[in-house]
């Protein structure tokens, strides 16, 4: 999977473990992360995937820090997040809101199954022990799988982490994270730049 890293990805990832701070950058965090998976959405599915979307990305903070604890490098771990949500669109039929093609999905979750087998996650149980209780429905699109499109996927990233930087420039793996973050330097959930924040 590509994604990208900047100043930002470490200040979160520092901010997260805070006492106080962790909780409001959390929440943050999530409603970033709905919000601009929603944008990816049909306008007329919006409303009725709001609050699923929202407890998953919840959800996916502690498999975030977990994957930290676990020795991931901030990429990875945040990679490990990015294709749970994949398996639940995937699952779901939402595949507007992929950011891998369908025909990937078993490649990232075998990239990691180590860490999704410890913590019982599948493809089909994309939260496993981290799901809620309450995790709530939403309905499925199950016809999109039959002629899958993927307007925001890019296909061909299945073997490792590419991370895009803040220059534009591809690496594969990662960046070693820098000396002089500022953990309240994490993105806004109305910064008009959001995609350059997954």
């Amino acid at each position: 999977m590509k994604i990208r890293q900047n100043v930002r990805h470490w200040a979160s990832k520092q901010a997260l473990t805070l006492p106080v701070v962790g909780s409001v950058v959390r929440e943050k965090l999530v409603e970033f992360h709905t919000d601009y998976f929603l944008n990816l959405a049909d306008e007329d599915r919006r409303a009725e995937r709001r609050d699923r979307l929202a407890a998953f990305f919840d959800a996916t903070m502690d498999v975030y820090l977990a994957a930290l604890d676990a020795g991931y490098p901030e990429a990875e771990a945040r990679e490990i997040t990015h294709a749970q949500a994949n398996f639940d669109f995937y699952n779901h039929g939402w595949t507007g809101m992929m950011e891998i093609p369908s025909d990937e999905i078993e490649d990232h979750y075998e990239r990691y199954a180590p860490f999704f087998r410890r913590h019982g996650i599948t493809i089909d149980d994309p939260l496993g022990e981290f799901a809620p209780a309450d995790l709530p429905e939403a309905p499925s699109t199950p016809e999109n799988l039959d002629d899958p499109e993927h307007p925001h996927a890019e296909g061909g990233f299945a073997d490792d982490v590419y991370v895009e930087t803040a220059d534009g420039e591809v690496v594969v793996g990662g960046q070693a994270e820098p000396e002089d973050v500022d953990p309240t330097d994490v993105p806004e959930v109305d910064d008009d730049s959001a995609a350059a924040e997954r």
